[in-house]
């Protein structure tokens, strides 16, 4: 496989892992309901996401970047709406 086979496969990857959090952001955002959402998973989740970033960043890896970069935002988002919403 090649080199650039290789890199769009890590952002076909990025896209769709990164892309499944929307619904749940979009739907914590509109509803304010946050009954069902666990604030110690989700904190627990955007610290690895985070920390997954910094490893990208580290091996300057575009798909690795950009993955926990666009689910980073979208977690913190929700957990945002879980502190402010209970």
């Amino acid at each position: 496989m090649s080199s650039a086979s290789i890199e769009l496969l890590g952002f076909a990857a990025a896209a769709l892992t990164s892309l499944c959090w929307l619904p749940q952001a979009w739907r914590t955002i509109t509803t304010r309901d946050t009954r069902a959402i666990s604030l110690w998973t989700q904190s627990l989740f955007a610290a690895g996401t985070a920390l997954w970033l910094t490893y990208g960043v580290q091996l300057g890896s575009g798909p690795i970047i950009l993955a926990n970069t666009l689910t980073l935002i979208l977690v913190l988002t929700i957990v945002t709406m879980k502190l402010r919403f209970g």
